[in-house]
């Protein structure tokens, strides 16, 4: 995957750990993953992400869906020490009904189970677009979970374009307001990855649907701004985009001229 994403004009990528809408994972072959570690290394890549599987809820009301979601999360974790020191992103969960503040007790609960002092991979909390019963559309119960975790260090924020656009932050409008308003409220030093994605949908509609960079409603302009901030231009992007291996090509060449 790593000379694929270098033919592709990258020098990183994000993959899933297992099935995304499953919880099958391949058996890791341990001379690959030290030949990826080498070539990263020799490439001067960023860091890798790692992506739970979508099936994953640690905030359910249904105890076997908990148990699932924690024991997943600590076999992906062990797993991410073939590749030392990168980072592994999830979705906080839904909480069905039981209330926000119930959710956040769950998922907090989970990654104390979860983590321990002698991994180096930092796990990701992603920031999500608030639809239904979603954790994590709030800056607020982002960090409101972190606060929960005893191992906080080993934890961040994955910030996704489209969802935060869907869940009311005016990264179009007012991008310099919103991370202000991230750092007051999580801190950027806890930003640690972006998904760069555009929006089928407008601004607040709660809807999560990604749209390919400059085909929605962030926007080319947008995208130039979000790439170049001074907060954001050292991070690493993560295309999500609706898109196959030509489109891709095409939307990291897009995003590499913007780049200043």
């Amino acid at each position: 995957m790593g000379r694929q994403m270098m033919s592709m004009g990258g020098n990183t990528f994000q993959f899933f750990t297992r099935n995304p809408r499953g919880s099958k994972a391949k058996a890791i072959d341990p001379q690959d993953a030290a030949a990826l570690c080498r070539l990263m290394e020799e490439q001067h890549f960023a860091k890798i992400l790692a992506h739970a599987p979508y099936t994953l809820n640690p905030a359910s009301a249904d105890p076997k869906v908990r148990e699932f979601a924690r024991m997943t999360i600590k076999d992906d974790l062990e797993r991410m020490e073939y590749t030392p020191n990168q980072m592994y992103n999830f979705h906080p969960g839904s909480h069905v009904g039981q209330g926000t503040e119930e959710g956040i007790r769950l998922i907090s609960q989970l990654l104390n189970d979860a983590l321990t002092p002698e991994q180096t991979t930092t796990v990701l909390l992603e920031t999500m677009a608030g639809k239904g019963s979603e954790v994590g559309g709030k800056f607020e119960e982002l960090a409101e979970i972190i606060k929960r975790v005893e191992l906080s260090e080993k934890v961040g924020v994955c910030l996704d374009t489209c969802h935060v656009h869907d869940g009311g932050y005016d990264i179009v409008g007012n991008l310099e307001g919103v991370l202000s308003e991230f750092d007051r409220i999580i801190g950027l030093k806890r930003l640690k990855a972006v998904h760069i994605n555009d929006s089928k949908n407008p601004l607040a509609s709660h809807k999560d649907r990604h749209e390919v960079i400059g085909g929605g409603h962030i926007g080319l302009a947008a995208f130039e701004r979000i790439i170049n901030h001074p907060q954001l231009r050292g991070l690493p992007f993560y295309l999500e985009t609706p898109n196959e291996i030509a489109g891709y090509t095409k939307e990291i060449a897009v995003l590499k001229g913007l780049y200043r």
